[in-house]
């Protein structure tokens, strides 16, 4: 009971911390909101210091922010989020249409991810069911082209393509259920990807599982087992599907942005542009109640999936060593993305040539020439250094921290859900703000966020670690936690948490490539791989090798990450628990723990 006291009272901690943050953002960087107010309420008023005044006494800014957040937070109970600094219309209204928006928008893209995941992973279970899983291969570039698409390229393809030139869907607006179906198809189909590649992983060890090998000794259906092997390996993936709804509803900018829709995602970025402080601190605040609502959803179906093998110590561990993944698929992306940037250092990004717009992949432009003529090859070469950089140097920091908080939920779990309540555009904004604009204004508000997916799933895998059968035994026989730790827990949850990571690698390149392409990153003549989609977007149908070489090597990257991340595997150990040796005749099964051997007699009566 204390512990959720604590619990609920350091998630209100952090709410309360986030919030007030975001009150005092004029304050803290030294900016003038009623300057700010006054340019979006008229951008041809001029800002006089009797026109300021006036804007001053009317938000109440000459009160101090203390002043203001004490009259935001005493309204909060009754209901009233206080009244926008731009329009002066209630708040809170507003914050509740733009939530509903996000949340249908939300539930068709998490529909479509499922769909797509379940895409991904239908091979091994195919295979799986049919006892035909005998070699975990090193596959997926498909899902991996799919994850790395980045969301507001294939927003504006399908706006452009499916919406405009073939009239099957509407591109704009947001009217009716026929206008979700494009941006859900951009949104989710990332998303999928990257749940599909993860379950994917844990599929082959819940097959491999005695329970498994059991049910096709007594004749089960292909597609019962199928099903069994998706609810045990399910509930170690709920708290990553609770990061992706809440970055789904709240995350979308870009997507919002393309489509015109009136998300809360769009809404709290307009709000942050404008430093409309009452629209952005209530969106702020939705979004962490969300997350966590979410992610007590998901603790509760993990435990209802699972059932009460979790709480009797009574599971497998599906951290098992795998054959050797085929490392000719990761050599071969790897060599190609080599190539690019190899041919392409050479060159200058940055030569200007008139006469060379906008033309068609040559020999000695492979890549084509952008609308200023500059050679396309050389700035995705140059801007993969940065990107590359940038993004290994994001997602190893990333790693650390995801595991070193994820070995304490107690004081990660609300953290997750707060972190997670902030999207990347909205904290480089914040970032901007307080440190000032800059090249490292994305890779902080990127870096951020990154750890907390992996956080989440370094607390779920180590949940299930623990209830296994050879923790138990080896606890039996004494070993402390440090040795548990040390020697068991982290050998069994590295391997997939750095598969994981290697998964996110191409998303935190797809954040910063947003940033850029939403303008929050670098700023022209950078050859940024998001700038250079930003600068070419509206010349797509003209020349769209300006648009589909940094889209593909994109793609590349993603590849080489779902490829390289297969070959990350659990060392092969000595026999555990979980690999009991056969029982001798009219004994009883032996189990391997370090140096002695233990019967399961002994093991059943230490529990």
């Amino acid at each position: 009971m204390r512990s959720r006291v604590g619990t609920l009272l350091w998630r209100a901690g952090l709410a309360a911390l986030l919030v007030c943050g975001i009150g005092l953002l004029p304050w803290l960087s030294h900016t003038d909101p009623a300057l700010t107010v006054l340019k979006s309420r008229s951008a041809d008023r001029d800002p006089t210091p009797e026109v300021l005044a006036d804007v001053r006494a009317q938000l109440g800014l000459d009160d101090g922010p203390l002043s203001l957040l004490g009259e935001w937070a005493t309204g909060l109970p009754r209901g009233d989020a206080g009244r926008s600094w731009i329009s002066g219309a209630e708040v809170m209204p507003g914050i509740l249409q733009a939530l509903g928006v996000s949340l249908l928008l939300m539930a068709v893209a998490l529909a479509v991810a499922v769909v797509t995941g379940a895409g991904v992973c239908a091979r091994t279970l195919y295979l799986g069911a049919r006892r035909s899983l005998d070699r975990r291969t090193a596959g997926g570039t498909g899902s991996a082209v799919l994850a790395a698409l980045p969301e507001f390229l294939t927003a504006s393809v399908l706006a452009t393509v499916v919406g405009v030139q073939w009239g099957w869907l509407p591109a704009l607006g947001w009217y009716g259920p026929q206008w979700t179906v494009l941006p859900a198809l951009a949104l989710g189909l990332p998303a999928g990807a990257v749940l599909g590649r993860l379950l994917d992983d844990q599929l082959p060890a819940a097959f491999a599982e005695p329970w498994a090998v059991a049910a096709v000794a007594r004749g089960l259906r292909g597609r019962v087992i199928a099903r069994k092997a998706l609810r045990r390996c399910v509930p170690g993936l709920l708290p990553n599907v609770g990061l992706f709804v809440v970055g789904l509803t709240g995350g979308s900018v870009a997507v919002e942005q393309i489509f015109d829709i009136p998300g809360l995602g769009r809404t709290t970025l307009q709000a942050a542009i404008a430093q409309d402080l009452p629209v952005l601190q209530a969106g702020a605040l939705v979004l962490v109640a969300l997350a966590a609502v979410t992610a007590g959803g998901a603790r509760l179906a993990a435990r209802l999936l699972i059932g009460p093998a979790l709480r009797d110590g009574a599971l497998h561990t599906l951290h098992t060593p795998s054959p050797t993944a085929r490392r000719i698929l990761p050599l071969a992306h790897g060599l190609v993305l080599f190539a690019v940037i190899a041919l392409g250092l050479p060159r200058d990004p940055l030569a200007l040539d008139t006469h060379a717009r906008l033309q068609p992949p040559s020999l000695t432009r492979p890549f084509g020439t952008d609308a200023l003529g500059r050679d396309v090859l050389a700035r995705v070469a140059h801007g993969a250094l940065d990107t590359l950089l940038l993004a290994l140097a994001i997602s190893a920091i990333a790693l650390t921290a995801g595991v070193l908080l994820g070995l304490l939920p107690r004081l990660s779990g609300p953290l997750v859900d707060t972190v997670n309540a902030v999207p990347p555009v909205l904290a480089a904004l914040l970032a901007g703000a307080v440190w000032g604009s800059g090249p490292m204004t994305p890779v902080l508000a990127v870096a951020v966020v990154a750890w907390a997916p992996l956080a989440a799933h370094t607390t779920a895998l180590l949940r299930q670690e623990r209830a296994t059968l050879h923790l138990t035994a080896t606890r039996a026989l004494g070993a402390d936690p440090w040795y548990l730790l040390r020697s068991e827990l982290l050998p069994a949850v590295l391997p997939p948490v750095a598969r994981h990571a290697l998964l996110r690698l191409p998303g935190i390149a797809l954040a910063l490539a947003s940033l850029g392409f939403l303008g929050l990153g670098a700023q022209p003549p950078s050859p940024e791989w998001g700038l250079l989609l930003a600068e070419n977007q509206p010349y797509a149908e003209r020349a769209p090798w300006a648009v589909l070489a940094p889209a593909t090597v994109l793609a590349l990257l993603g590849a080489l990450a779902v490829t390289a991340a297969g070959a990350l595997r659990r060392p092969r150990r000595r026999r555990t628990a979980d690999n009991a040796e056969p029982a001798e005749p009219g004994g009883s099964a032996h189990l391997r723990t370090g140096e002695r051997t233990v019967t399961e007699a002994e093991v059943a009566g230490t529990r």
